[in-house]
């Protein structure tokens, strides 16, 4: 019989995951694991929203860490221990957006004259 890992590795190879993927999928629930001190498949739903809680309250993760460890989850949930009933409700982080830096008319000029000339580049 295979470990959970194992398994866990063989559903996301199955499912063409990228290798940094299956790194940080495992490592999201390595690290569920170890916050409860018990085996994954042993855990409820309603204990990895609380370590999900956890992470965005009092370890203050950034949106990107929490969603990551959410999909990880939820796919261990859903396609791993094939549990669909423990119902997984928890919703992806916003992200906040950010406008982009926009250049002034003075900065893109300055930029543009510190440029060497091509054509009196030497060959």
């Amino acid at each position: 019989m295979k470990t959970l890992r194992e398994q866990m590795n063989d559903a996301m190879i199955l499912r063409g995951f990228a290798a940094r993927t299956q790194e940080a999928y495992l490592a999201a629930v390595r690290a569920l694991a170890k916050h409860y001190r018990r085996s994954p498949d042993t855990l409820t739903a309603q204990e990895a929203k609380a370590y999900h809680l956890h992470l965005i309250v009092e370890r203050k993760l950034a949106y990107f860490s929490v969603n990551q460890s959410t999909s990880a989850c939820r796919f261990l949930f859903d396609k791993v221990l094939r549990r669909p009933q423990a119902r997984f409700d928890i919703p992806m982080a916003k992200v906040p957006k950010s406008l982009p830096c926009v250049l002034s008319r003075n900065e893109v000029s300055c930029l543009l004259a510190a440029a060497p000339n091509p054509r009196a580049a030497p060959y």
